[in-house]
């Protein structure tokens, strides 16, 4: 998307925020089954037979709690992708939008809302920024929400301690890892299921904030509303 594009005065932000709001439920809801499946695996214990990668490119027979964990690994990993789309998504449409309510252009080029995510070092900071300047655009006169830091927080800890983003591991991994330290999984999983709660009300939040500056914006001297944009920001 170029940055030099026209863009619509306004959008309506609801349709999306409900979908990131519902993938962020489904990704935490799916970190919280995994946090219990490394549970289990802690309490089985592991195996008189050892891990299941045994090395040298050899692996054993999965037992029934460990081919379960595959399972519930792949269905994490795949809500996970569709969060992330949910989100991306949501954070396109308040993009937009913060760009018409203010005028400016944005602080950070678009090619960053995806690549944010996974550019080592930026990864650590850009995504909240560009959330940030979304709020600050919108509502220069308000303080950014505490719940952003919050989520941003949480995120990063479940990232730095090996299941974010960061994490190039197999699934074999991590079971190894729950057989023989499973707080740390623990701490990332509970992180990231944490991150998604806060992320549902950042999401709310800055939605909210949002459309109140967009309203305040639809309307004439007279306080009528400007009928052609309503209908697009109603379109929703």
């Amino acid at each position: 998307m170029s940055e030099n594009t026209v863009r619509p005065a306004v959008r309506s932000a609801r349709g999306s925020a409900r979908l990131a709001v519902a993938g962020l439920g489904l990704a935490g809801a799916a970190y919280a089954l995994r946090a219990v499946w490394d549970i289990r695996l802690a309490v089985a214990g592991e195996p008189a037979s050892g891990p299941p990668n045994q090395g040298e490119g050899r692996h054993r027979p999965l037992n029934v709690l460990e081919d379960s964990y595959h399972l519930v690994s792949t269905a994490g990993s795949f809500l996970t992708l569709v969060c992330a789309a949910l989100f991306i998504g949501w954070l396109w449409r308040m993009r937009d939008n913060a760009r018409a309510l203010s005028g400016q252009r944005p602080r950070y080029a678009g090619i960053w809302v995806y690549a944010a995510w996974f550019v080592p070092i930026a990864n650590l900071w850009i995504p909240r920024g560009i959330v940030a300047d979304i709020h600050h655009q919108s509502a220069p006169d308000r303080k950014l929400p505490v719940v952003v830091n919050v989520w941003w927080a949480l995120w990063l800890l479940g990232m730095v301690t090996g299941l974010g983003l960061m994490y190039d591991g197999d699934t074999d991994d991590l079971i190894a890892r729950a057989y023989n330290g499973v707080t740390t999984l623990l701490v990332a999983d509970l992180a990231v299921v944490g991150a998604a709660v806060a992320g549902i009300l950042m999401v709310r939040a800055l939605t909210a904030v949002q459309r109140v500056y967009i309203d305040d914006q639809l309307r004439t001297p007279s306080g009528d509303p400007l009928k052609e944009i309503v209908r697009v920001f109603d379109r929703d």
